[in-house]
């Protein structure tokens, strides 16, 4: 196997094997100086002293030597690194949207901890000042259902309004860069208040909204394309009330429901009395606007994983936890790469 490149310098995985065996990785790392990086002075006495200046590396290394992991701590570690490169693009730009790694943020708006802290604009304006690209809104009703507040639901953290959030969003969005910010919605609102949302972007974003035939969407586009741009990104409605009303459903599936009729109960109990007066249309006249504000649909299709990386001609944005990752990684490597 040849050098593979990992943080800016080379390895192999011979040296997985090298480092394993104790006593001898001060000597294979000398090596790995002169060799690779070039560094034609060094010695084992220089290598041992790399190390022992590296208390939190030194915290993590195992009884039987340097494995491959600690070795790319090493790589990666601010200690063993200069000064970052002046900030500035360098890549090209024009690949679709998925082939970057996007500076991402979680729950923008919480000002400390996600069980009590204040929610504020303040932390999505320091955020979008340092070149974050995604920005994170959970959607929740106030307290007299009759307008959307951004909260970390099931917590103590207090509010604010949406609408805040959205002007400093605006205003801010292209401080640091002028590549697009994704604003990602957890959505937990009804239908009235969704077309509440939809009105409020369209009217703050104006032009800057980028719209999309999302569910055909065969290939994102280009961050170059997108220069300036505010993208939506959350579940469609529909999929949302599915996932909120499986339970639900498969009550009325026990008892012998039609399919008609348990479309009818999910949406009865979901939406307002006001929404109702809906239910005989088809689910683009009911969600018309919220739908249409959506760049990058989000959510897992009924086939699972399988489907949004083998089985599609649709792309979208899947969320996984680090251990979903590793998982998939293991049956799904090539595809989550490509």
């Amino acid at each position: 196997m040849g050098p593979l490149s990992y943080g800016g310098s080379f390895y192999s995985s011979q040296f997985e094997a090298y480092f394993s065996q104790l006593g001898s990785y001060f000597l294979e790392l000398e090596r790995f100086l002169i060799e690779v990086q070039g560094e034609q002075n060094a010695s084992k006495d220089s290598a041992q002293a790399i190390f022992n200046s590296s208390h939190k590396l030194l915290k993590f290394l195992p009884r039987k030597g340097l494995t491959l992991d600690i070795f790319i701590r090493y790589l990666l570690s601010d200690d063993q690194n200069g000064p970052l490169l002046p900030l500035g693009v360098h890549h090209d730009m024009s690949a679709p949207l998925a082939h970057y790694f996007l500076y991402t943020s979680h729950n923008t708006y919480l000002t400390g901890n996600q069980v009590s802290s204040d929610s504020s604009t303040d932390p999505i304006i320091d955020a979008l000042k340092r070149g974050v690209r995604v920005i994170e809104l959970d959607l929740w009703p106030n307290s007299k259902k009759d307008d959307v507040e951004v909260r970390h639901g099931g917590t103590l953290t207090r509010p604010v309004e949406l609408y805040k959030c959205l002007r400093a969003i605006k205003e801010n969005a292209f401080s640091a860069s002028e590549y697009p910010v994704v604003i990602t919605f957890e959505d937990h609102l009804k239908q009235t208040l969704q077309a509440k949302v939809a009105k409020m972007v369209i009217t703050i974003f104006g032009e800057l909204l980028y719209h999309n035939d999302a569910e055909n969407l065969e290939v994102f586009p280009s961050p170059g394309s997108l220069k300036r741009r505010i993208l939506i990104s959350t579940k469609p409605p529909k999929e949302y009330l599915d996932d909120e009303s499986s339970t639900e459903r498969e009550d009325s599936q026990k008892q012998g429901s039609s399919d008609e009729e348990q479309t009818q109960n999910t949406y009865k109990k979901k939406l307002g009395a006001t929404d109702k007066v809906l239910l005989d249309e088809d689910e683009d006249q009911i969600f018309p606007e919220y739908r249409s504000l959506i760049a990058i649909h989000a959510g897992k299709p009924k086939g699972g994983i399988n489907d949004c990386l083998i089985n599609t001609n649709t792309v979208r944005r899947l969320s996984l936890s680090e251990q979903e990752l590793e998982n998939a990684v293991k049956t799904y490597g090539a595809a989550i790469i490509r």
